[in-house]
Formats: C-alpha cells, sequence, structure tokens
C-alpha cells in the first residue's frame, strides 16, 4: 500500500506540472459553460434558485397571513437555517465519502417532496402557522445537505484552471434568481396564491434531478480507505481549531451575520405593516436588493484590485449598518427601493469576500468541511439571531430592533482589530508531497495504531529562542493535519538535543498526514530545519503502540 501511495504521488506532481502549464492560458468567465454536464446544471441551478426565492416569498408571505405575530414570521428565516447549524457538518463529511451523485439525488428529491406536500396542504387549506414552519425547516434539512456536496461536486465538472470561473458563474446563478425569484413570487402570490409558488418550487428541483440522473460520473479512486464519518468530521474540527486563517473568517462572518440578519427578518414585517405594501410590494424590495448584489458582483472585481480583502468586508458591514437605519426610519417607497439596491451591493461585497477567504484558507482535503464551518456560522448565526431580532420586535417595535442592528454592526467591526483577513494569495495549498516514505520492516495494517513520530533535532544554544517559536508553529500544522498529541521536548543532560514528538490516530492516519502537507507547510518546516545543527536531516522514528494479546 505505501509504495502504490508514492507512485500515486508521482503522477499527482506530473498532472500538478500539466495543469500549471494550462493555468497559464487565458480563461474566459464563460468558458465553463461549454462543458455539458456543467452547464446542464448550472441551467438547471438557476430555475432552482429562482424557484427557491419564490417558495421564500410564497412562505413568509403566507405566515403573515396566518399569523400577525413577528416573532412567527422571523421564525421563517430560523426554520431556513437552524437545519444547517445541525446537519452540515455530517453532511461535509459525507460529500468526501460516500458518492456525490446519489447524495445529490437524495437531497434534491428530498426537498421536492417537502415543497410539493406544502402546495398541497396549502391548496387545500390545511396549513397552520406550526405546521408552515415545520415543512420549511424540511426544506431546510435538503438544502443543508445538499450544500457542501454540491460545492464539492464542482472541481469534477470543470478543468481545474476554469474552476474559479465556475464558482464565479454559479454567483450570477445565484443573484439572477435573487434578482427576479422574489419578484416573481410576489406575482405569483398575487394571482394564484402561496401554493401555486410552492409547487412551482417542487417542480423547478426535477430540472436538476434529471440532469444528475444523467451524469455519467466517473467513480473515484482512492489512494487510502475512506474516513468514517466521525473520524472525517473530528478531522474537520481539528483543522479549523488549529488554522488562524479559517479562524479569522469565522469570527469575522458571525460578526457579521448576527446583525445583518435583522435585514432578512424583519424586512417582510415592515414591507406588510408598516409600509402597507402587499406581495408584489415586498417582492419588489427583495428584487432591489438582488439586482444591487448583481450589481456587487459586477463592480467587485474593480474593487479588489484597488482594495484588500479586509477593507471591502469593514466597507460592506458599514454600508449595511447604513442600509439597516434606512430600513428602520424611511418610510418613502422609491427611496426604500434604491436603499435596498444599496444594501445588496453591501451584502454582496461583504459575502462575496467571506467567501473568498473561507474557500482560499483551506487545502483540498478539508475544504468541504472548512466550508462546512463556514456555513455553519453563517446560517446558523442567522437562525439564532432572526429569532431573536424577531422577539425584540415584537415587544420594543420594528425601529428599535432594526436601529439596536445597525449599531451592533458597528460596534462588530472592532473584530477586524483581534481578526484580519487574509487574501489567501500568500498561501499556496498544493500538497507538497515531499515527505518520505517511512522506513518499516514490515508493513502495518493501516487501520493499526496509534502511532508515535518522534523528530530528533541538534539546535545551537544560540538558536535555541528561534528553533522553539519555529517548531511550535509547526506544532500547530502537525496538529491541524492529524496530531492528536503534539509536544517538543529538550534533553537535560544534552542541551543541543531536542525531541519532538506527536501520535495520531492510526497508520492509515498518519499517510493521510503525509499528503496533507502543503507548499506552504513546507516552508514552515524549511525555517525549523535550518536550525538544526547538523548537515544530516533531523531523525525521524515511528512507533505502533503495542498492545499486550496474552493478557
Amino acid at each position: 500500500m505505501a509504495a502504490w501511495l508514492f507512485m500515486w504521488r508521482g503522477r499527482r506532481v506530473a498532472w500538478g506540472l500539466v495543469m500549471a502549464d494550462h493555468d497559464s492560458r487565458a480563461v474566459s468567465a464563460w468558458s465553463p459553460l461549454r462543458q455539458p454536464v456543467f452547464r446542464a446544471l448550472w441551467t438547471a441551478a438557476v430555475v432552482s434558485n429562482i424557484g427557491t426565492w419564490m417558495q421564500s416569498v410564497g412562505g413568509v408571505w403566507l405566515m403573515t397571513s396566518l399569523t400577525p405575530s413577528p416573532t412567527m414570521v422571523a421564525l421563517m428565516q430560523t426554520a431556513t437555517s437552524l437545519p444547517v447549524f445541525l446537519v452540515v457538518l455530517p453532511a461535509g463529511a459525507l460529500a468526501d465519502i460516500i458518492d456525490r451523485r446519489r447524495m445529490l439525488l437524495f437531497t434534491q428529491a428530498w426537498m421536492c417532496a417537502a415543497a410539493a406536500g406544502l402546495s398541497v396542504l396549502t391548496l387545500v387549506g390545511a396549513t397552520t402557522p406550526w405546521l408552515l414552519l415545520s415543512l420549511t425547516f424540511a426544506l431546510g434539512l435538503g438544502s443543508a445537505m445538499n450544500m457542501p456536496v454540491w460545492q464539492a461536486v464542482v472541481p469534477e465538472l470543470v478543468p481545474r484552471p476554469e474552476l474559479p470561473a465556475a464558482v464565479g458563474l454559479n454567483s450570477v446563478a445565484f443573484n439572477i434568481a435573487r434578482a427576479t425569484g422574489p419578484a416573481l413570487g410576489g406575482i405569483i402570490v398575487a394571482i394564484a396564491g402561496p401554493s401555486a409558488v410552492f409547487l412551482l418550487n417542487a417542480a423547478s428541483f426535477l430540472g436538476v434531478i434529471a440532469v444528475v440522473y444523467r451524469w455519467n460520473r466517473s467513480a473515484r479512486e482512492r489512494s487510502l480507505p475512506a474516513e468514517h464519518v466521525i473520524a472525517a468530521i473530528r478531522a474537520g474540527i481539528r483543522y479549523t481549531v488549529h488554522a488562524p486563517e479559517l479562524r479569522a473568517v469565522l469570527a469575522r462572518c458571525l460578526a457579521f451575520i448576527l446583525c445583518s440578519s435583522a435585514l432578512w427578518a424583519l424586512l417582510p414585517v415592515v414591507a406588510r405593516h408598516d409600509l402597507g405594501l402587499g406581495s408584489g410590494g415586498f417582492g419588489g424590495l427583495l428584487g432591489c436588493i438582488g439586482a444591487g448584489a448583481l450589481l456587487g458582483a459586477a463592480i467587485l472585481p474593480k474593487l479588489r484590485r484597488s482594495a484588500s480583502t479586509d477593507a471591502l468586508v469593514r466597507g460592506g458591514t458599514v454600508g449595511m449598518a447604513l442600509v439597516i437605519v434606512g430600513l428602520a426610519f424611511l418610510r418613502n417607497i422609491g427611496l426604500l427601493y434604491a436603499v435596498m439596491v444599496v444594501g445588496g451591493v453591501a451584502w454582496m461585497a461583504t459575502m462575496a469576500n467571506l467567501t473568498v477567504a473561507a474557500q482560499t484558507s483551506a487545502p483540498s482535503w478539508v475544504r468541504a468541511r472548512a466550508l462546512g464551518f463556514y456555513v455553519l456560522a453563517f446560517q446558523g448565526g442567522m437562525a439564532v439571531a432572526s429569532a431573536t431580532w424577531g422577539v425584540v420586535a415584537e415587544h420594543s417595535g420594528n425601529s428599535f430592533a432594526l436601529a439596536c442592528a445597525s449599531i451592533g454592526l458597528a460596534v462588530g467591526l472592532l473584530a477586524s482589530l483581534k481578526w484580519p483577513l487574509q487574501s489567501g494569495a500568500d498561501l499556496d495549498l498544493r500538497p507538497s508531497l515531499h515527505w518520505p516514505e517511512p522506513t518499516v520492516l514490515v508493513e502495518p495494517d493501516l487501520e493499526e495504531g496509534p502511532v508515535l513520530v518522534t523528530i530528533e533535532y541538534r539546535v545551537d544554544a544560540a538558536n535555541a529562542a528561534d528553533f522553539v517559536k519555529a517548531v511550535h508553529a509547526l506544532g500547530r500544522i502537525r496538529q491541524r493535519d492529524g496530531a492528536r498529541r503534539w509536544g517538543l521536548f529538550r534533553d537535560l543532560a544534552d542541551r543541543s538535543r531536542h525531541i519532538e514528538t506527536y501520535i495520531v490516530q492510526s497508520w492509515a492516519e498518519h499517510f493521510r498526514q503525509h499528503v496533507r502537507v502543503t507548499v506552504t507547510d513546507r516552508a514552515a518546516e524549511d525555517r525549523v530545519r535550518a536550525l538544526h545543527g547538523e548537515d544530516n536531516p533531523p531523525a525521524v522514528s515511528h512507533f505502533m503502540y503495542e498492545r499486550d494479546t496474552h493478557g
């Protein structure tokens, strides 16, 4: 197995050289649409996203008809977002383990059934506020299970150089739906009622199911056994805990979403009860936000050339705070439409840059799980905050709740001082694949373990302080990539001798460490080894836990 793994490494290096040459070619923003499966899935996603936004309008509008309670209306956003908090981590792990095509078919069928059931119940007049919340929650479960696997299949549908363009096109698809879906949903609700919107949303999932069913996905070759779901979740948690770039993204996302969610939670209540708008007017407000998001997507490339990721997120946060103040106190419909366009720009500028920072902070082996944590922070924060703003509005009024949310966004800017965002341009997250194959007399079973790894260094006393600092930085990388315990020890009888030790769960997990080390990580190792005082590399030893089989 070990020999096969290192032969596989060689093929990966060769493939990387070929792709690096291809990366130099110009790639059009629309070139991924030349790939038949991506084009079909992208088109189906546009239709499905439009159906989802129509469903959102129909659902919240139906709730305002069933009950005047702002809390119940705000809970619609919670019912949509809370499932992410519950299932996105297992779903992210599954997206790396099971067949992604089958998982996509399951999640799309689940959402289709929930939307169709809500349509029928609403048509016969059987929908109650709590039943509406329950079926909205079921739709949210399907969406939460779908998110990580949907993101994970995109690299399989386009060549590697076209991947950034494909991600951009997915954002365009979402914002086309955001711009058209709410207004279309409002019109259909006014003409045919919410049940028609729910039925059209159910039909929109059928297009995705048809495309995925016809997709002849190639079987994925594995160099090592697939991780177990619980172990994969633990690996994702471990990575997040020991990756400061990702932790910064999560902190900034929470600082933004906990207050900006007041816009989404209270907009339908303000539209109906404070502004006296019908479903078409409410859909128009959401459509303006979608149009602003499209405008933001158009101008972001130019903004990124002149401002950092961190600055753009700060600017978007300030913009969103001003938009929420406008919603709290403006009652001129024309001005509010303009303010909502600005809100769409601010939302896009903030969330797009946070998403880019999240995507560039994790290597490919853990990206779905890292993005799962990002989605968890986003949707989980929105679920909790939406319910909170609904309660505040019910007890103190909509304007007071919105003003508090705006102040909270301004205070949240302080998070940028402790957690500055990195653009990811200085991180090379390609696999380095430079660790040599361990020397063993008998190849252990892959599931055997735990494994103790020791590395012996010789360091001059003058370099000891720099060495300790560099090794501790390297230790965080070891723990991030799989080490359960890590430590650095000095020899009390020999001041130049230091031992680095760490334990991994199994022999297979240690081999996973071999392929998880990135080019940037190798630079951290080189800094440590430069302080190693001998010409020979540090001595590395591997020990397998010995169990008493006779006791």
